[in-house]
């Protein structure tokens, strides 16, 4: 999305945005001057399409993956790339619509440059929410049948994204204070949760096992708590690790990549049908909302055409959340957000209010240099500032991104070595 400012009529802090106020001034026509925004970037998208030959060679050839199964994957993958062509054409026509309604912002990573007093549409991330979910139910006709078990919870997912998606954008619009929004994943997470069927039971750890007693521990309504509470940690670290061209869009391309890549893992090597039909369910919504933003990050990648506003990041964190949690995998999920929870420790501080939050936590930009020095606020894009020095705004999202890669990448080798040991 990248670090954009807000014309207000406020002088509340209340996010890192400020917001243009609509609501007391006559409707303004739209710039004929406005330039439309710059094309899609489809070097980069067919550079990252090269990183699907690993997952096609493992679906196709290392596992030997049911043909139904392998089925209804290639259905909803092909169905996913017309997803991703839709929301690349779609994107330019919201983007004017937006713009008539004053969902604009200012780049202020390039203030004190010509490109810091253009125009960015922002709250495009709605796009996505929308061709994410029309792909997401069409897929139920070819895949799911009336009595199908798993029809109750995926539509229970859906209506959870649909719910989240739905307040991040009325945030993009009304600007919700920063206490509200963390109660917001709590009720978008509500569909999943009263409609929640499975087990809530976790596996103790074998080495614990001699001391406590028992291989398996029913939690009960705790298990339910800890999938609420799972949801707004997801939803919310997407929305606070930001501030640079592409960095939210980028960190879920890359974990959704590696969620992906951990499914199909997980069924090749699992003989459970149920087991394998949990992390199948993962699939069908990974590959959607891998699609959709990197149509999205086509239009956001350094120097970013459109903002993606907290319809993305809610919409996102939600996704990812309720995949984790559908497809019982989200001690590792927790491992993929590594990044994000080191963001988030750092900034506690600030967000618990021990240490003043300034209203933009953002690094000082040199329009001379046009480079990015970290400041002491407590986030990883700081962090990484401090002790890198300074960067552009392109090659720090690069560097965070790849940490983000090299997490993943951890999360692989740790589950490798853990295996038969720990669970």
């Amino acid at each position: 999305m990248g670090a954009r400012k807000r014309l207000s009529s406020s002088s509340e802090p209340s996010s890192s945005v400020l917001k243009e106020d609509t609501q007391n001034k006559p409707q303004e026509k739209p710039n004929l001057a406005d330039p439309p925004i710059a094309p899609p970037k489809w070097g980069l998208l067919l550079k990252l399409s090269l990183l699907a030959f690993p997952y096609l060679y493992l679906l196709f050839y290392y596992y030997p993956i049911e043909p139904e199964l392998r089925r209804s994957i290639l259905i909803n993958a092909g169905m996913s790339l017309a997803g991703l062509f839709v929301t690349v054409k779609m994107i330019p026509v919201a983007s004017r619509y937006v713009q008539k309604r004053n969902l604009f912002g200012y780049d202020i990573n390039k203030k004190g440059t010509p490109q810091g007093n253009v125009k960015v549409p922002e709250s495009l991330g709605i796009v996505v929410g929308i061709v994410f979910l029309v792909v997401a139910i069409l897929f139920q006709y070819f895949n799911f049948t009336a009595d199908s078990n798993w029809l109750v919870e995926y539509n229970a997912a859906l209506a959870c994204i649909c719910f989240m998606t739905l307040l991040g954008f009325v945030d993009d619009v009304l600007d919700v204070p920063w206490r509200v929004k963390l109660l917001l994943p709590s009720i978008a997470a509500l569909p999943l949760l009263m409609a929640y069927a499975g087990h809530t039971t976790i596996v103790i750890p074998k080495p614990l096992v001699a001391h406590i007693g028992i291989e398996i521990l029913d939690l009960g309504w705790i298990y339910k708590l800890y999938m609420g509470l799972l949801a707004v940690f997801c939803t919310n670290s997407i929305n606070i690790h930001a501030g640079l061209n592409g960095l939210e869009v980028g960190q879920t391309v890359v974990i959704s990549s590696a969620i992906l890549i951990h499914n199909i893992m997980q069924i090749g090597a699992s003989t459970d049908p149920e087991y394998k039909q949990a992390h199948a369910f993962s699939i069908y919504l990974v590959q959607p909302l891998l699609a959709t933003s990197l149509a999205l990050l086509s239009y956001n990648w350094y120097p970013s055409s459109v903002f993606v506003g907290d319809t993305y990041t809610y919409f996102a964190g939600m996704t990812m959340a309720v995949i984790g949690i559908l497809g019982h995998f989200s001690e590792t999920l927790l491992i993929f957000f590594l990044p994000q929870v080191l963001n988030f420790l750092l900034s506690l501080p600030q967000l618990s209010g021990y240490i003043p939050c300034p209203r933009h936590r953002l690094p000082r930009f040199d329009p001379k240099t046009g480079l990015l020095t970290g400041t002491n606020d407590g986030t990883l894009v700081n962090f990484f500032l401090r002790n890198l020095g300074p960067k552009s705004e392109k090659a720090l999202c690069i560097y965070l991104l790849a940490f983000q890669a090299i997490a993943c990448g951890f999360c692989f080798l740790l589950r490798y070595f853990l295996a038969g040991w720990y669970k």
